[in-house]
This record gives C-alpha cells, structure tokens and sequence, in this order.
C-alpha cells in the first residue's frame, strides 16, 4: 500500500524536527511530482533546502510559493532569508519590505 501524502508530509516533517533537513527533503520531492502546486508541501521542502544550505533549490521553491500565493507573508520572509545567505542583500530587501507591508511589523 503506497504511503498517503500526509503520512509522507508528517514522515518529513519529523526528519526535519529531528535535525536530518536532507532526509526530510528526499521524502518530499517524489510527493511534489504527483502534488506539484500544494503550498505545505512546497513550504516543508523550503524549509528543509534551507537548513540543509541548499539554498539554490529553496530560493526556487520559496519563489514557487509565491507565485502560487503572491500574499504569503511568510514565503517572502523566507525568501529574504534565502537570498541573504547568499549575499544577495538587495534583492532580499525586496521581500523584506513586501513581509513588512503584509504584516504591518518591521523588516525582521
């Protein structure tokens, strides 16, 4: 019997508690080929590329997101995240003000 997606969403979600972000995130890209557009899939996976420093594959997904909900504070916050790790300061500043104006918060 083939596992459900919310039992391989939980499964990785799990890794990812547990410290293994690669782990999470190869349970997750087979779900994503069959559920392309499902944001929490797409927002785990970000999250795992992230803490795993495979910040190429989570700027895509997390710019992914937003292209499937362009009013996703928290998409844009994780982008801005993202792209500083890469010393990209300018364009993160983009979406820092974007999470900013969504919030009414500050830039952090």
């Amino acid at each position: 019997m083939a596992e459900s997606t919310y039992d391989t969403y939980n499964r990785a979600r799990m890794f990812l508690e547990l410290g293994d972000p690669i782990y999470a995130a190869k349970t997750l890209e087979p779900a994503l080929e069959s559920e392309p557009d499902s944001r929490s899939l797409l927002e785990l996976l970000g999250r795992a590329y992230f803490h795993s420093a495979q910040l190429g594959r989570a700027e895509r997904t997390f710019r992914r997101i937003i292209e499937l909900d362009p009013v996703d504070n928290w998409a844009h916050i994780a982008l801005a995240r993202t792209l500083e790790r890469q010393s990209r300061h300018d364009e993160a500043a983009v979406y820092r003000r974007m999470y900013a104006v969504m919030t009414g918060g500050s830039l952090d």
